[in-house]
Parts: structure tokens; sequence; C-alpha cells
């Protein structure tokens, strides 16, 4: 697997940003209006750089093409349809059972990136082994560039404990797992209480989810 230090260290930086406005009292970053604890959020596109919103201005950069900015998407899917085989996994060289995958507008490519107790790793990924992915779950073609992404989890899957499990979520939530895994992680095998957050969040996200149990030709 090839991976490159200036990517890690961008996924890293929006990692950061995200959590530093979190721990302060938070405003909309382009008109400073006050915002809720539940807020929508934007993706500056130029430096992959997420910016809280109140909704006034996100609906600004609703729909709008060649913006600064791009209103990351509300849409939670589930895929319990997903096709996928352990080599084709295998092929994409994540290190671990956990990734999430990405349309870069501005790199006009598949970006995927896997959280660490670091932060975000980003990996370089084999187009060819993207592409046959893609053929069989078409659904994957209907993603949103740049604010959604398909966020993966086979770690319970590789224990033999549960199913592997497949969704299209906003980009935000993706760095918000991320998030968890930095702050709770402990040792070398993460501690109970950061599995038990990790728990928590897919269940929040199933619990928003629409399921898609049938999109193949």
């Amino acid at each position: 697997m090839n991976r490159s230090g200036g990517a890690s260290g961008r996924g890293f930086s929006v990692l950061r940003q995200f959590i530093e406005r979190k721990r302060r009292g938070e405003c909309c970053e382009l008109c400073s209006a006050p915002l809720a604890s539940e807020h929508p959020h934007l993706v500056e596109l130029a430096h992959r750089k997420l910016v809280c919103a109140c909704d006034a201005c996100a609906l600004l950069f609703s729909g709008q093409a060649q913006a600064r900015y791009k209103r990351v998407s509300r849409r939670f899917l589930a895929l319990d349809a997903f096709r996928i085989t352990d080599r084709e996994w295998d092929s994409l060289s994540i290190p671990i059972g956990m990734a999430f995958f990405f349309t870069n507008s501005r790199l006009g490519k598949i970006v995927a990136q896997y959280p660490s107790p670091a932060g975000a790793t980003e990996s370089e990924l084999p187009l060819e082994a993207w592409q046959q992915i893609v053929a069989a779950n078409p659904v994957l073609d209907d993603m949103e560039e740049d604010v959604e992404a398909l966020l993966v989890n086979r770690v319970g899957y590789a224990r033999g404990v549960s199913a592997a499990r497949y969704y299209i979520l906003p980009i935000d939530h993706c760095y918000r797992l991320v998030g968890i895994i930095r702050s709770h992680w402990r040792g070398f095998s993460g501690g109970g209480e950061v599995w038990e957050r990790i728990a928590d969040f897919f269940a929040d996200v199933r619990r928003k989810s629409a399921v898609e149990e049938a999109y193949h030709a």
C-alpha cells in the first residue's frame, strides 16, 4: 500500500479543525450567527475544510455549480444488499476493516481514508479495483462528490461476530467517527470505552438511515 504523508496531513488537519470547533461555542463561519448543536456543514473545496454554517448561509450554496463551498448532504442510506468479496476488499489495500471513500472533485478521483488513533490516514486507491466494486454496486454512482461518502465497517465481520455494514452518509459524520477514535483510543486495542462509542455511532447511523435493499439489475 502506498500512502502520501501530505495526504495524511490534510486528513488530520480536517479532523483537528472539526474537533476544535466542537470545543468552542460555535457560530456560523460565514456570517458569525450563533449555531445550534445540530447545524449544517459546508466543504471548502480547495482545502478540504469543513465549515460550520447557519441554515441561511448553507442554503446559499445548495445546488450551486463552481462554488467555493459545497453543502454537506444529509442523506443516510444503509446498503444492506452491498456486494463485495473478500478478495475485492483486500485489493483496496486498506489495513483495517473500517474506511470511507468519497470523490474529490478537484482531484477528479476517489479518495480512501481510514481512522486511526492518530487521525484520518489517506490511502491511494487502485482505480481498477474500485471500478469493479462500483460495477457490482451501481448505487455508488449516485454519491454526491465531495460531500457524501461510502462508510465501510468490516471489523465485526473480520472477527466473525457480526455482518459487514456499508452506508452512504454525509462526509462530516465520517470525520466525527475519526474524532471518536482519536479522542478515546487507549493502549494497543483501544480499550472498552472507544469500542462502546463506535458501537453507539453506528447504531445512530443505522437509526438515521433509509435502507436500500435491492438496487441491482
